[in-house]
Order: structure tokens, then C-alpha cells, then sequence
């Protein structure tokens, strides 16, 4: 299924469950928000593999 043009927000997904929805989403296109609630160095490091997978995201 391709997400290209689409937008998904994860909440929790610097870490667990949210991050690998988080990555499967960008595997299939779609630009990841990546929603942090303590830890901003997972959530940067998130964002650098939605990036590895040639997709785009941005934090929140």
C-alpha cells in the first residue's frame, strides 16, 4: 500500500509499539510525526530511521 502525499502522527512513537508503526508507515510512504513525551533523543532517533527508509518526518 502506498501513503506517498499522506501524513501520519504516532503518538508515543520515539519508543515501542508507536516506533515500529511509526517506521512501517514510512517504509510505505507517508511522512511520520513523531510524538515524544520525555525522551527527545529517542524520538530524534526515530526520525533518523524514518529517514534510513526515504521518507520525511518531523517532531512533536
Amino acid at each position: 500500500m502506498s501513503l506517498r502525499g499522506k501524513y501520519a502522527l504516532i503518538t508515543g512513537s520515539s519508543r515501542g509499539i508507536g516506533r515500529a508503526i511509526a517506521l512501517k508507515l514510512a517504509e510505505c510512504g507517508a511522512k511520520i510525526g513523531v510524538h515524544y513525551y520525555k525522551n527527545i533523543d529517542a524520538a530524534n532517533d526515530t526520525l533518523a530511521k524514518v529517514r534510513e527508509r526515504r521518507s520525511d518526518g518531523f517532531i512533536v
